[in-house]
């Protein structure tokens, strides 16, 4: 049983569980139980006989079936009818059902994970759902807090989205700047894992190369309130600031390399070189490790 709120990274937690399982080769079938009306939530999930009901032209095979061998995942299993968490509850406790319409028991062999961002306790004194029903569920409870309260996750996540991003949309985006990672972790986060995803997807479309700066972030994390970033200083100050960010980028994607990184950024070595006086940037720290010591105190000729 997953808990948390809504867009907390439940179904990640679920494909995780599932695809380091011994159940991974098998399917994952995921069913969004609050976006399916009460009328045909049965016959989603154990399928149909035809004739069962009016518009049931055929028989057909239900989620638990097709998530034979593998996971079924229930999202927002708070929303169950109670007739619907009986025949749940059936399906744990014997491993077995029917069709609607049906009379052919049907084995289930399948790995039930749940979630909701409902209070189950607190439905089951209202009466709205079952005890018995929430302590079959409830054998290994996951909790996911927001993610405001979870920000070491947010790079990791954030790579995770750019790195899926890229590949769908054909992308080349390599990494995430420092100071858009600044933004990321500055924000609240209301929508929690979902907006986080939401975000990424954005930045990866509308970036121009292979690094998300801040600029290409939401204008919900650009704003002074949400990034921390509120005006300090002169007008001079902030553009030295940002100038000194898109610099450093440059040297962190050319590993140091200082007329690499002036290519990059379209001017001349001897600008790069004021730039980084300018800006007390020691261009060697961003070389890697063995690099640095072999090059002792050589340049790259700025």
């Amino acid at each position: 049983l997953v808990l948390g709120e809504s867009g907390t990274g439940k179904e990640l937690v679920a494909q995780a569980i599932h695809y380091n399982s011994l159940r991974a080769d098998k399917p994952f079938v995921k069913v969004n139980c609050a976006a399916l009306p009460e009328t045909i939530l049965e016959s989603e999930l154990f399928g149909h006989e035809k004739g069962a009901f009016t518009g049931a032209l055929s028989a057909r095979k239900g989620r638990f079936e097709l998530a034979a061998g593998g996971t079924i995942f229930l999202d927002e299993v708070g929303d169950f009818s109670p007739a619907t968490q009986i025949r749940l509850l059936r399906v744990i406790q014997e491993r077995e059902f029917e069709h609607v319409g049906g009379t052919e028991t049907i084995k289930a062999d399948v790995r039930i994970i749940a979630a909701t961002n409902r209070d189950l306790l607190k439905l089951i004194d209202e009466g709205s759902f079952r005890e018995d029903l929430y302590y079959r569920l409830n054998v290994f409870p996951i909790h996911l807090p927001p993610l405001r309260e979870r920000k070491t996750d947010i790079p990791l996540l954030a790579d995770h989205f750019v790195g899926k991003y890229s590949a769908l949309n054909h992308r080349d985006i390599r990494r995430i700047s420092t100071p858009a990672i600044d933004m990321l972790m500055s924000y609240h986060w209301p929508g929690n894992v979902r907006e986080l995803e939401n975000c990424i997807e954005r930045a990866v479309l509308v970036s121009n190369d292979n690094v998300i700066h801040g600029h290409h972030l939401p204008p919900t994390l650009q704003t002074a309130e949400a990034s921390g970033t509120g005006a300090s200083g002169s007008l001079q100050d902030q553009l030295d600031n940002l100038e000194r960010d898109v610099i450093t980028d440059a040297l962190k994607s050319a590993r140091g390399n200082a007329a690499k990184a002036a290519q990059i950024l379209g001017i001349t070595e001897r600008i790069m070189g004021l730039r980084l006086k300018k800006f007390s940037i020691d261009y060697r720290r961003f070389r890697p490790q063995r690099q640095r010591r072999a090059a002792g105190a050589q340049d790259d000729g700025i």
